[in-house]
């Protein structure tokens, strides 16, 4: 199995920073595409960022609302994707998830894995 970590949420003041982290370990083959969704209180999840698995290029997608704000990267050789995220507002406030689609064995699908999650709050 694939186990997803996700490190770098709390508290954070508006107009503030906040870089989270998602390690993958486990029985790790191959990592394709990983990402980053978010949960509000009383909301549905949504996708935050996404990022591919090119070795030479990457190619990332955002939420429309999210463009210029928030910034998704990874390292492949470390299987850790990064979300930075600047002037953070109150609504950004949610549950951050990290997902990541790989493959256990060689000739095994790949499957998607989530994380627990990791508490953002942006109150003054």
């Amino acid at each position: 199995q694939v186990q997803l970590v996700e490190s770098g949420g709390g508290l954070v003041q508006p107009g503030g920073s906040l870089r989270l982290s998602c390690a993958a370990s486990g029985s790790i083959f191959s990592i394709g595409a990983m990402g980053w969704s978010r949960q509000a209180p009383g909301k549905e999840r949504e996708m935050v960022a996404a990022i591919s698995s090119g070795r030479t290029a990457n190619y990332a997608k955002y939420a429309d609302s999210l463009k210029g704000r928030f910034t998704i990267s990874r390292d492949n050789d470390k299987n850790t994707v990064y979300l930075q995220m600047n002037n953070l507002k109150p609504e950004d406030t949610a549950v951050y998830y990290c997902n990541a689609r790989a493959a256990i064995t060689p000739g095994s699908d790949y499957r998607e894995f989530w994380g627990q999650g990791t508490q953002v709050t942006v109150s003054s």
